[in-house]
């Protein structure tokens, strides 16, 4: 049976390595699963989540020049949601959206405030500094 991609088949882990870890599939064929697709969670030792002969579930990513990419976090399948919940859960992440761009247009409007009187005093400052080096207001003295 030929390896297609998106196929969910099993396997068998056959070595583990820093990067990932080798998976045997059917026909003798075998596929690397890399560290980020073992599991949805973040995985610093392979070795605490496999073990060599373990059986898996594995999703094929790419077949490329006798290389298959596998994925054990993508053959598991998502928990269902209701709709009811999936509409509250956007409607909440919407507002919520909201009130953070409502909160950095704020914040940038405190900046460019701030930064106006900042720039306001300091050209003053310049212009004083300037004047005084000129001889004043008054134009030239003989």
């Amino acid at each position: 049976m030929a390896i297609e991609v998106d196929a969910k088949v099993k396997g068998k882990v056959s070595g583990i390595t820093n990067f990932g870890a080798f998976i045997d599939l059917e026909d003798g064929k075998t596929g690397l699963v890399h560290i980020s697709e073992i599991s949805a969670n973040y995985v610093k030792d392979i070795n605490e989540v496999l073990e060599v002969g373990q059986q898996v579930d594995v999703k094929v990513l790419s077949v490329d020049n006798g290389k298959i990419a596998l994925s054990i976090r993508r053959a598991q399948e998502a928990p269902k949601t209701s709709q009811k919940n999936t509409s509250r859960n956007n409607q909440y992440r919407a507002r919520k959206n909201h009130q953070q761009q409502a909160k950095k247009k704020q914040d940038f409007d405190a900046l460019m405030s701030s930064f106006l009187k900042d720039s306001d005093e300091r050209l003053a400052s310049l212009k004083r500094n300037v004047e005084g080096k000129r001889g004043g207001r008054g134009g030239r003295r003989s």
